[in-house]
């Protein structure tokens, strides 16, 4: 399959849908012109299509292994990385006093979605590397930051983050490992950490490992957590790699997709770390890098859907299968129904990332507290739904090859292995949702509110050239609002019981938004009649998992554990 980069889709969303002007219109973001936006775009694009794109199929079936200690990486990802690191990619957020562009959150959430959509087994490797850098950005010392952000920055060296332990994955508090003070300002840490993407790699110069650990005073949970910066080999008085530290890769994970990327259970002996942040400040600093990182993996299943959606329909239109007027089975009704559902649900869950990223992006230039509160009330939903996408788009894909779609040589198997995970690491999307219905209403549904409002008006006055479609999306935006105000009523756990309906349901009349702003924009074009198969179709399912949302929790748990063991 050749793959494309949706450059234009993604040009229409920023200029039409999401806003950009705005976040162009700072001081901050001042240099973001709609040609410089187009410029980026494109050479991503080109990138994606032409050095990433042709090493996917590689990576899934060379994966990358260990060879006497030593990680190597799939045919390719070595010249790919190189090429995403001269591109300036990784530092396209980065601050620019150490070699980044500075640009928009917006413009690097787009470029990698493309990233992922072409292989997301290497986008995964600067992902992690953006993370850190946004960590040491806000919580190293001045040291630390002149020695290491230039080098991950410009790709020279890679980042990983290190948190999950074999007795502690969400429950980050129950975690072993240790570190130890040297004496002379850095630190011993020691213990052993799974799941770690990219925990080592043969392409570049050092692997600097960001490593949650516990000092000999810290409490236990999370309040007695600090995090470490422990690179791969001790930087030397020039600021070159030295001696090798005190860590290695004990093993790799044999996984169900995502075979390109190493995970690794890495080994910490004692290895030399130093402090970033606060003593026992590790909890903060890693979620300035985790809550990116979340809209990162909603990018990823995006982007995944993207792939299969191509794939899919380049079979569709090839295959040739019962009486169609083309002979095609495009032209059988329900293959047609499920490529219009896989296109619609990435348009809704791409522009729901998108309007996060904007948020972020208007928090960071202007410091209003507003845009703040919304990116995080935004956050949860853009991971879950833009992973439950990916999910389903990639499931449908093979479902409209058949019985082609099991095969594995056609590749559309591999977008449903790679993407599953996406709905479970940096936090589950259950964890997600309880995140949503709890932390993100402590303000008694205001921001929720706020945005029902904006959501309202936009129907309202839709109502004129749209009524069928604004009507809708305005009824549907009542229902939503009636389930808030049930659900900031009720206690935690009977919010809990309902958190992922409510999510899905949210997200649903978010899409109905954004679809609503594309027919607008686009009267009598493909948007506006793909805007509404999605409000006519898609949309009402927010009301049956409103009503699941509102049942609360008697009748989640009415089976006990024994009545449910027969």
């Amino acid at each position: 399959m050749t793959f494309r980069a949706p450059v234009s889709e993604y040009e229409f969303l920023l200029n039409t849908v999401i806003g950009f002007d705005q976040i162009a219109a700072t001081e901050r973001y001042a240099e973001a012109s709609g040609d410089l936006v187009s410029a980026i775009l494109t050479e991503a694009g080109k990138l994606c299509d032409e050095v990433m794109a042709p090493v996917n199929r590689a990576g899934d079936l060379q994966p990358a292994y260990l060879e006497n200690g030593v990680l190597r990486t799939s045919p390719g990802f070595g010249e790919g990385w190189k090429a995403i690191a001269e591109g300036g990619w990784i530092g396209m957020s980065a601050p620019q006093d150490h070699g980044g562009m500075g640009l928009p959150m917006t413009l690097t959430t787009a470029v990698n979605e493309m990233m992922s959509a072409a292989c997301l087994s290497l986008q995964l490797a600067p992902l992690m590397s953006q993370g850190q850098i946004e960590a040491l950005e806000h919580h190293a010392s001045d040291a630390l930051q002149e020695l290491y952000l230039p080098k991950l920055i410009s790709g020279e060296w890679s980042g990983t983050m290190n948190l999950t332990e074999p007795q502690a994955g969400s429950d980050v508090g129950a975690l072993a490992s240790k570190a130890v003070p040297n004496g002379d300002g850095t630190f011993a840490v020691s213990g052993q950490k799974i799941f770690i993407s990219w925990g080592d790699n043969d392409f570049a110069g050092n692997v600097c490992h960001l490593v949650l650990a516990r000092l000999p005073d810290g409490v236990p949970g999370t309040k007695g957590i600090s995090l470490f910066l422990v690179p791969k080999y001790i930087p030397d008085e020039s600021g070159d790699p030295g001696e090798a530290n005190s860590l290695k890769v004990v093993s790799l994970e044999h996984k169900m997709g995502l075979h390109g990327s190493p995970t690794c259970v890495m080994q910490f002996d004692g290895a030399k770390g130093w402090l970033v942040g606060p003593e026992h400040g590790g909890m903060a600093a890693m979620f300035t890098m985790m809550n990116n990182a979340r809209l990162g993996v909603g990018g990823q299943g995006v982007g995944v859907a993207e792939g299969a959606y191509q794939q899919a329909l380049t079979y569709a239109t090839e295959r040739k299968q019962g009486k169609t007027p083309s002979g095609f089975i495009a032209d059988h009704a329900d293959v047609r129904r499920m490529l219009m559902e896989m296109k619609a649900d990435t348009y809704a869950s791409r522009a729901i990332l998108l309007a996060c990223a904007h948020a972020i992006d208007m928090h960071t230039a202007t410091g209003d507290a507003e845009w703040k509160a919304r990116a995080a009330f935004l956050t949860p939903i853009a991971k879950a739904f833009g992973t439950e996408t990916g999910n389903r788009v990639a499931d449908t894909g093979v479902q409209v090859h058949g019985g082609m779609g099991f095969i594995e040589e056609t590749g559309a198997a591999q977008f449903l292995r790679d993407v599953r995970v996406t709905a479970i690491y940096e936090g589950t999307n259950g964890i997600q949702a309880m995140d949503l219905v709890a932390r993100k209403m402590m303000d008694g549904g205001e921001m929720a509110n706020s945005i029902i409002d904006e959501i309202e008006a936009q129907a309202e006055g839709a109502r004129g050239t749209h009524p069928n479609m604004g009507e809708a999306v305005w009824q549907a935006c009542e229902s939503l609002r009636e389930a808030t105000e049930w659900l900031v009523a009720q206690d935690v756990q009977e919010r809990f019981a309902g958190a992922m309906p409510y999510l899905r349901a949210f997200a649903r009349v978010l899409g109905g938004h954004y679809h609503l702003t594309a027919a607008i924009a686009d009267q009598g074009g493909p948007r506006e009649k793909l805007a509404r198969f999605y409000i006519k179709r898609m949309l009402p399912e927010h009301a049956g998992h409103l009503v699941h949302a509102q049942e609360g929790l008697e009748g989640a748990m009415a089976l006990t554990l024994d009545e449910m063991a027969h």
